[in-house]
């Protein structure tokens, strides 16, 4: 229990008694207080220098047409309940305050890989042609959204690559550690628990810090998105992974191969010639971590990013023929 208190003091990763502080104060403040000021905050957008940002930042996530038609069975925010799922509920009433609880709406909590039957909110949505029933908010952010600030060099680093990530019922992943788990380009390990996997993979978790030794980062997505990804592309090391199935608030589908991150096959089959090429090229391997700066700072105006969830829900609305 002392290792298990020690490691979340000094993992890296946002402190969750802050989070559920400030989102359990937010139940207290009446809902009246933020419809009033609704209309005056959306005006505010016109005014801001970086409108143009933000409405297609709002159409990325929000792709619906207007005039969409719920179907009757959707649910009322009024009926928006804190269930098990306790950081989807938070995240989501942020917003859900600001519209009047007769408003009807799709949601769908958890890591989503399908597309919904009607539109509907979700955290993560994959990335292919007809994936506009999929409105993508800012979800699971206490996990999700993690920055950090690296002040070890790329040049610093080991010629190696770390992956920490639970593999349990997880294919790729599985395939991943079968074929690197003994190279010596690479740190793995399976943090999950309860598995059936070989012992030998099975290891404690790393904090980010001591993730940061290396120059290279495998984000390897899991039950949909790599989580790891923000915090890795905030940092002076690389990310590395096939191209992304999904995406999320971060607009992965957005992301550049060997621009933002560094691109490896599907199959993983080039790793060592991926690493290698980018240990010996430094000024590319320094212009892909300056690029990927320049992508994640676009996330870090919390004003801004909580502009953009506000009107990403009320075009949902709007689009759906809801008037307040």
């Amino acid at each position: 229990m002392k290792n298990k208190l020690l490691y979340k003091l000094c993992s890296g990763k946002n402190p969750k008694f802050i989070y559920y502080s400030i989102n359990i104060f937010r139940q207290l403040l009446p809902k009246c207080f933020f419809q009033m000021r609704l209309q005056r905050k959306l005006a505010s957008v016109s005014r801001r220098k970086d409108v143009e940002y933000i409405k297609q930042r709002v159409d990325y996530y929000n792709k619906l047409p207007f005039g969409i038609k719920l179907p009757s069975s959707a649910s009322c925010l009024a009926e928006h309940k804190m269930g098990n799922q306790k950081v989807y509920y938070f995240d989501t009433y942020q917003y859900t305050r600001w519209f009047p609880d007769s408003f009807q709406w799709g949601f769908c909590p958890g890591d989503v890989t399908y597309i919904p039957e009607y539109p509907s909110i979700v955290k993560s949505r994959p990335l292919t042609e007809n994936n506009g029933n999929s409105v993508v908010m800012k979800l699971d952010k206490v996990r999700h959204f993690l920055f950090v600030n690296d002040k070890k060099g790329f040049a610093e680093k080991k010629d190696m690559v770390i992956f920490r990530g639970k593999v349990k019922g997880k294919a790729p992943r599985r395939k991943f550690m079968e074929m690197y788990f003994h190279h010596p380009m690479c740190d793995l390990g399976d943090v999950s628990k309860n598995t059936t996997d070989p012992v030998e993979w099975q290891t404690e978790k790393k904090t980010i810090r001591e993730h940061l030794d290396y120059k290279f980062v495998m984000a390897l997505e899991g039950n949909d998105v790599a989580s790891n990804l923000k915090w890795v592309m905030s940092s002076n090391s690389i990310a590395v992974m096939p191209r992304p199935t999904c995406e999320t608030w971060f607009m992965e589908g957005n992301l550049i191969p060997n621009y933002h991150y560094i691109e490896i096959k599907p199959d993983f089959s080039d790793l060592e010639e991926r690493l290698c090429y980018y240990i010996a090229h430094v000024d590319e391997s320094l212009e892909i971590i300056k690029h990927a700066h320049e992508y994640v700072e676009q996330f870090k105006d919390k004003k801004r990013e909580s502009l953009i969830s506000l009107l990403v829900l009320d075009k949902y609305f709007r689009a759906t023929g809801q008037k307040r």
